[in-house]
């Protein structure tokens, strides 16, 4: 009985066994979508393309059932993976071809028995530079590509060379805590390679550089173990890597995309379906909207990160010297931020933008005051829950000034909680560029922007309703991704969940 519950509780602590059980679900949902999307049930014809790959999901699916039933089985006989279970993760990894992000991110956490947060960071990177290529090298079907768009595949496929090394290099020489010094000349590569977008590289290269150059190991140690929380929670790497995806693709469309075939009218394919051309079809314009969308990430991201650095980096400051002195510059402070705090943030945000015009900049400063406030009122109590520890006492004692107290004690040690706010409201802020720009109150109206491709989308919801979908789509993915990091940076920061 007692060998019994000891083999349950394995099942319990097994990171595969429970990630096998997400991947499934997940593919198997996405099976259906497929599925229902093959069939035009007014018409009564079959998309043929669309229902070839449900049913490769459908047969990822199935033996990805069977791999859970495998790693069960293991675990109660054995309470541990066998290597033959393990090695079924080569045949998930073909799943690849699909573009199935879930079953080959599992395959590759089955295959490697000791996975430390480099291997995950490693596998991520790569996979982030195979989806960019593969999303890239869907322009090769279109009429005309980029003048630098071979050179940039060439270089984007030599980077994915190195990336496989690099993996291997992680499996074979990095362990929990140091890293063979060989490493230290791969980190410094892999930080360069991160100018593409790929933050996995950069953060890759700065733990392989802390492992194989520094010796502080309780450094070593709280770094290995916020990112082992991190990389345990399936749902925060994915939305990690999503995030991470779309930056690259921002990036490197400036090579890979030709930004006429987003904006330019083509009028001899108004409101074409989707196709090997144009991926995701044409609007009513004949503009490509596989391109528009992809263009449209970067103002996404450049809004939903910009206007919420900005209002953290002033918020986190006014509160941090408010929190710091007297109470009587805590209520001067306090007080005109409850005036800003009082009016709606996105009533704000249409008086600037209808004052100023519509732009970016003028939407990225009108998202930006409306938020300061919020930020102010995080970072003042943990300023002030900070100001009470005792090794802030001391630099007192020893004469310390304020402004090395405040920002170099008190500031970094109330950092987390604002880190965590941050990722959850850039969520937030992009929902808000794309319903500004959907009412005409954000960016220019001819700039590809989700929130203006979902607008003339919604006019054909009935006719041509991918129109809508698609650009509805991603706006959601890239909020859910940010909703999930931060609840994974939330779960992997704060002290009382260890």
């Amino acid at each position: 009985m007692k060998a019994t519950s000891t083999k349950r509780h394995a099942i319990k602590l097994s990171g595969e066994y429970s990630q096998s059980i997400f991947t499934w679900i997940i593919t198997l949902a996405l099976t259906v979508i497929f599925l229902s999307n093959s069939f035009n049930f007014k018409s009564g014809d079959i998309n043929r393309n669309m229902f070839i790959l449900s049913i490769a999901y459908a047969l990822f699916t199935l033996i990805q059932v069977f791999i859970t039933w495998k790693v069960k089985r293991d675990l109660i006989r054995y309470g541990d993976i066998q290597k033959v279970t393990r090695r079924l993760g080569f045949i998930q990894l073909l799943s690849l071809c699909t573009g199935n992000i879930f079953t080959v991110a599992f395959a590759f956490s089955l295959l490697n028995k000791r996975k430390t947060p480099e291997y995950t960071f490693a596998v991520y990177m790569l996979l982030t530079q195979i989806f960019a290529i593969a999303i890239s090298a869907l322009n090769l079907f279109k009429p005309y590509v980029s003048d630098t768009f071979l050179p940039a595949m060439g270089i984007l496929v030599g980077i994915s060379v190195f990336y496989v090394v690099a993996l291997i290099a992680v499996i074979k020489f990095v362990d929990d805590t140091t890293a063979s010094p060989v490493m230290s000349i791969i980190a410094i590569v892999t930080i360069i390679t991160a100018l593409s977008g790929n933050l996995f590289a950069l953060i890759l290269g700065y733990s392989l550089l802390l492992k194989s150059r520094s010796h502080d190991q309780s450094r070593i140690i709280k770094w290995n173990t916020m990112w082992m929380k991190i990389t345990r929670n399936s749902t925060a790497v994915i939305g990690l890597f999503f995030i991470i995806l779309l930056l690259t693709i921002s990036v490197i469309s400036k090579f890979t995309f030709d930004y006429e075939l987003a904006v330019d009218n083509d009028y001899a394919n108004l409101l074409q379906s989707p196709s090997l051309a144009y991926p995701l079809g044409t609007d009513n314009f004949g503009r490509d909207l596989f391109s528009r969308i992809i263009f449209g990430a970067r103002i996404s991201l450049l809004v939903g990160f910009a206007s919420t650095a900005i209002p953290a980096i002033i918020g986190g400051f006014l509160r941090a010297i408010a929190g710091y002195y007297s109470n009587r510059t805590d209520n001067i402070i306090m007080r005109l931020l409850d005036i800003l705090y009082a009016i709606p943030g996105i009533l704000l945000a249409i008086a600037i933008i209808a004052a100023f015009g519509a732009n970016t900049t003028n939407l990225i400063i009108a998202l930006s005051v409306g938020s300061i406030p919020t930020y102010a009122r995080t970072m003042r109590a943990n300023v002030l829950m900070v100001s009470n520890y005792d090794f802030v006492d001391s630099a007192r004692a020893l004469g310390t000034s304020d402004f090395s107290i405040i920002f170099k004690q008190i500031v970094p040690n109330s950092l987390a909680p604002m880190i965590v706010k941050s990722t959850l409201t850039i969520g937030s802020a992009v929902i808000a560029t794309s319903s500004l720009s959907y009412l005409g109150l954000g960016v220019e109206p001819h700039i590809p922007e989700w929130g203006n491709i979902l607008k003339i989308g919604s006019t054909y919801l009935e006719s041509h309703s991918y129109l809508a979908i698609f650009p509805g789509l991603a706006i959601i993915a890239l909020v859910l991704s940010f909703n999930f990091l931060g609840d994974g940076l939330r779960d992997a920061l704060d002290p009382k969940l260890d």
